[in-house]
């Protein structure tokens, strides 16, 4: 399975422009069996004061689009995260398009961040759990924030995950946490993490890029720089399986 994270650096630019370039770089993507963007990338996570104004529902203008680019690129595509509005609440929510343009599964960000940050006052926290059958395996899905609470991670693994997909807009100052965060993850739970950080500075903050691919031993795969940058890399989803099977931690469990 060949694998491609799209490392966008996110500056205040408008909507319109950002979806632009976003769909210019994954043109640039050699051709690919998933492709994924970071988190909340059309208007910047730090740019609290748009997430009302530019916030759209499943069926709104941004997801069709991309809808039509998975088509266009036939491939599975994981838009990463964007505000999406239902129900007069508004929500940070992942979306998994698949090659035939029809959205495999949707998560929405169940950990909202309050430090130094309102995304936990503007935003209503999912409540589901999201692991979804592919070609290649479970996938298990969260975004950013997500990675600091391992018992999610093990509601997943509890699920049948075998790759974790994780967009994100983790900033620069955090990049040593976020590094071993990403590492952990994959190691306790013996599965393959991909994760797709933003780049560039958003209302003030730099952010971390370094999108990670970690294997099911915690072993670092491919690691993009600070900057916009794609990275690409093939795996073997039958290793997770294997790992589980020669060295059993999982299978260990004591409390479940």
């Amino acid at each position: 399975m060949k694998i491609s994270c799209i490392q966008l650096a996110i500056a205040n630019h408008s909507k319109q422009r950002n979806v632009a370039h976003a769909l210019d770089m994954i043109d640039r993507v050699p051709e690919s069996d998933l492709v994924l963007l970071p988190e909340l990338w059309p208007s910047g996570f730090f740019s609290f004061d748009k997430y009302l104004s530019e916030s759209e529902s499943l069926e709104g203008d941004l997801v069709t689009t991309f809808r039509e680019k998975a088509v266009q690129r036939k491939c599975y595509l994981l838009m990463g995260s964007f505000v999406e509005k239902k129900d007069e609440k508004i929500f940070n929510t992942t979306v998994l398009i698949d090659p035939s343009g029809e959205i495999a599964c949707t998560y929405r960000k169940i950990h909202l961040f309050g430090y130094q940050s309102q995304e936990s006052q503007l935003l209503t926290p999912g409540k589901d759990v999201t692991v979804i059958k592919t070609p290649w395996g479970r996938m298990g899905f969260s975004t950013c924030y997500d990675l600091r609470f391992p018992e999610l991670y093990r509601r997943m693994l509890d699920q049948g995950a075998q790759i974790f997909l994780i967009p994100s807009a983790w900033p620069k100052i955090r990049l040593d946490a976020w590094v071993l965060f990403n590492q952990v993850r994959a190691l306790e739970n013996l599965a393959y993490l991909i994760s797709c950080n933003c780049a560039g500075n958003n209302q003030g903050t730099a952010l971390a890029g370094n999108s990670m691919m970690v294997s099911p031993l915690g072993k670092v795969l491919a690691r993009a720089g600070e900057g916009e940058q794609i990275i690409s890399l093939d795996i073997d989803t039958k290793a997770v399986d294997q790992v589980r099977s020669e060295f059993p931690a999982v299978s260990d469990r004591v409390f479940k």
